[in-house]
């Protein structure tokens, strides 16, 4: 359960490197000192949206997987358990190569139709999440993770929730930073977002690799069990 866990956390960090949420907290919070009010509102509602999305497509993958597992009477075998973690490991490593985007311009499109109802940016947010989590490969590859395990966890869904919610972490740190207006937290206001738009898509790059030879290699080890 340990190992589960720490493997979780791991996906959930890999997955917090999402550049257009920061992109988008950033642009609402300059929209907001612009208009000379909070961005709290706007921010919580578009993180709220995304989470919303997030908890309920790792809830019901779960839920679907385990409905079929019980259907078939499936039964994980350890050659069935180290093939998964190969196949996993080989699309983490395959994805590596893929070119992300780095564009942190998202546009006045997003902000101006919710300018006078902040609150609106949860719909966005439930737009962005329903195009994002399905296409998430760490989530996809925990969500995985989590329902090999039987029986489930106990209190699985409050895993999934905790990992929804530390895959949400720098948009909230973006906002508490935005909030204080210290001559300090404005500075590393500033390094975090420009340390994010530039490093954050080669970290991406590199963890995925790491993860995928991790997954590849444990496999490998254990290769009298995928024959």
């Amino acid at each position: 359960m340990g190992v589960l866990l720490v493997t979780l956390l791991g996906f959930a960090v890999l997955d917090a490197l999402d550049v257009l949420l920061v992109a988008i907290t950033t642009a609402v919070v300059a929209d907001s000192r612009l208009s000379r009010r909070s961005p709290l509102v706007g921010v919580l509602s578009f993180i709220g949206g995304v989470f919303a999305v997030s908890f309920a497509f790792g809830l019901c993958t779960v839920l679907g997987i385990d409905f079929l597992v019980r259907l078939l009477d499936f039964e994980l075998t350890p050659t069935l358990r180290y093939w998964g973690e190969l196949l996993i490991g080989v699309v983490l490593i395959a994805v590596a190569a893929l070119p992300v985007g780095t564009s942190m311009n998202t546009g006045g499109r997003w902000v101006r139709p919710v300018r006078e109802r902040p609150w609106l940016m949860g719909v966005v947010g439930f737009t962005l999440g329903l195009a994002k989590v399905p296409t998430s490969v760490p989530y996809l590859a925990a969500l995985a993770l989590l329902s090999a395990q039987r029986p489930l966890p106990l209190g699985w869904p409050l895993i999934v929730a905790a990992y929804c919610a530390v895959a949400l972490v720098l948009p909230l740190v973006v906002l508490a930073l935005a909030l204080r207006r210290t001559p300090r937290t404005r500075r590393v206001y500033r390094v975090l977002v420009r340390g994010l738009t530039r490093y954050g898509p080669p970290v991406v790059r590199v963890l995925f690799v790491v993860f995928g030879v991790a997954l590849v290699v444990d496999a490998l080890v254990h290769g009298g069990q995928l024959w």
